[in-house]
């Protein structure tokens, strides 16, 4: 069925919401922060987000603003225990495809994560796959291409490759890289990124010593696009 990601700092409700979807045949990463959404959000390939409006510190808003920046294809759907139209009506305006009130029935949750999963697929026949120029990623499968030719990456570079691919034309430091790639937790040098880059630069540039994907901004990071 696809990944969700469920994004709710009450534990009682996001084990029932997790369980809920996991019969449904999802496969899910149940989070307890907004912070902790956006490091999954970066490093998994996810087809439907459940973001909780009232989270502590990164509010589920701010959360569905960073998400729908990064992904026109992600169905969002907003959970509050709240009916204020003031709500529902920011949420729909950054981005969010619909909002249900808690509690909820499970058959209600699930008609409502299909009904986003439908718009959203409708909306984009290339769903789940990320382009520039030559290069080509296919999230389900965890699948890169240069020219049409499938490359061969490990899991490390293909998530490093989507995290270019989805911001071109802005600076990522190492410092981000390094989380997006290894997540938050990992403790190990920045300068791992810099290995990491050069093995894609390797796999897919024409010629690695003049990159033309994976550019060097000296002092503050890499760039593409």
């Amino acid at each position: 069925m696809g990944h969700a990601l469920v994004v709710e700092d009450d534990p009682e409700a996001r084990t029932y919401i997790r369980l809920v979807l996991q019969k449904s045949g999802f496969k899910v990463t149940a989070v307890g922060s907004g912070e902790e959404a956006m490091d999954h959000f970066h490093r998994e390939p996810l087809q439907v987000a459940l973001l909780d409006v009232g989270l502590p510190g990164m509010n589920g808003f701010e959360v569905c603003k960073q998400m729908r920046a990064c992904r026109e294809d992600l169905a969002i759907l907003m959970l509050t225990g709240r009916g204020e139209d003031s709500d529902k009506v920011s949420g729909l305006n950054l981005g969010a495809d619909d909002y249900l009130v808690k509690p909820f029935e499970p058959t209600v949750l699930m008609a409502r994560v299909h009904a986003v999963l439908r718009r959203c697929t409708r909306q984009s026949e290339n769903l789940l796959v990320l382009t520039q120029g030559d290069l080509r990623a296919e999230l389900l499968g965890m699948k890169a291409y240069k020219g049409g030719r499938e490359v061969d990456l490990t899991p490390h570079e293909f998530i490093l490759l989507t995290a270019f691919l989805r911001n071109p034309g802005r600076v990522l430091t190492r410092d981000w890289l390094r989380d997006a790639v290894w997540g938050k937790d990992h403790h190990g040098s920045a300068k791992a990124v810099d290995v990491l880059v050069c093995k894609l630069r390797e796999k897919l540039e024409d010629d690695p010593a003049h990159p033309t994907h994976f550019r060097t901004e000296w002092g503050l990071g890499f760039v593409t696009g």
